[in-house]
């Protein structure tokens, strides 16, 4: 699962030789962070993090949204570890929680699936719009003419990544945006 592959960036660009593939490659790899920046991750990855946990009943993940718990451990000798199958996850918060209501108690390390488990397509299509927007900085006025004049516009700088990314692909993202703070 990809969050954009070539050949869509190529069908969004109306490339059918392979001249420019290695270049359009880069740009493919190049918006991942850039989407995950607004919407977490998107393709699954592992991900291993501590948290100190002193008594808190929730555990946040700082890198949601997370498909699977995989293993709570405790980070020193004798510590207090806990079986997954008795522990809550809300996916989308990457809230974790004791099934018995009881407290954590830390330090502890987390391990967990990040990501999503399918690409929504409004997400591939913010993809493909983010890379049409970056490859018309590039290769203004080569090859074929991409419609669009105010399409683009990015009417306020997105902090982080200046003009990079237009409004329309941030409208596109909207549903799935990190809560604020999440990031």
């Amino acid at each position: 699962m990809a969050l954009l592959t070539l050949h869509e960036a190529k069908a969004q660009l109306n490339l059918t030789d392979n001249e420019d593939d290695e270049e359009l490659t880069a740009y493919i790899e190049a918006i991942g962070p850039v989407i995950e920046r607004f919407i977490g991750p998107v393709e699954p990855r592992q991900v291993t993090e501590t948290h100190e946990a002193p008594g808190v009943r929730i555990l946040f993940l700082r890198t949601p949204p997370a498909l699977e718990l995989t293993a709570l451990e405790p980070l020193v000798t004798g510590g207090t570890g806990y079986d997954v199958a008795a522990l809550v996850l809300d996916g989308a918060t990457g809230a974790v929680r004791r099934a018995d209501g009881g407290r954590f108690l830390g330090p502890l390390r987390v391990t967990y699936q990040a990501g999503r488990p399918d690409i929504p397509a409004t997400v591939n299509l913010a993809a493909r719009m983010l890379v049409q927007h970056l490859w018309r900085t590039q290769n203004a006025g080569r090859g074929p003419v991409l419609a669009g004049g105010d399409d683009y516009s990015v009417s306020e700088p997105v902090p982080g990544f200046g003009y990079a990314v237009p409004n329309r692909v941030l409208q596109l993202l909207g549903p799935y945006r990190l809560a604020p703070g999440v990031a």
